[in-house]
């Protein structure tokens, strides 16, 4: 059976920067799921304080390998 790919959203949180934040949703997502290949970056965005950036977010898609032994394949 060929193989298939899943894609879901996350959103990835820092107080360093954009990059930190895709880091940490691409690592929170590899706590609970194996075979993730890829991340497409689809979103930035940051909450703004007294005129400055405190928190950094990155909308994110991660794609990951079905296992096809879990279907009966």
């Amino acid at each position: 059976m060929p193989d298939v790919v899943k894609v879901i959203e996350l959103v990835g949180e820092s107080t360093k920067d954009w990059t930190d934040a895709v880091s940490n949703a691409v690592a929170e997502a590899c706590k609970t799921i194996d075979n993730v290949s890829g991340v497409e970056v689809a979103n930035l965005t940051a909450n703004v304080d007294n005129g400055r950036i405190v928190e950094w977010k990155a909308n994110v898609k991660v794609a990951f390998k079905v296992d096809n032994s879990r279907r009966g394949v």
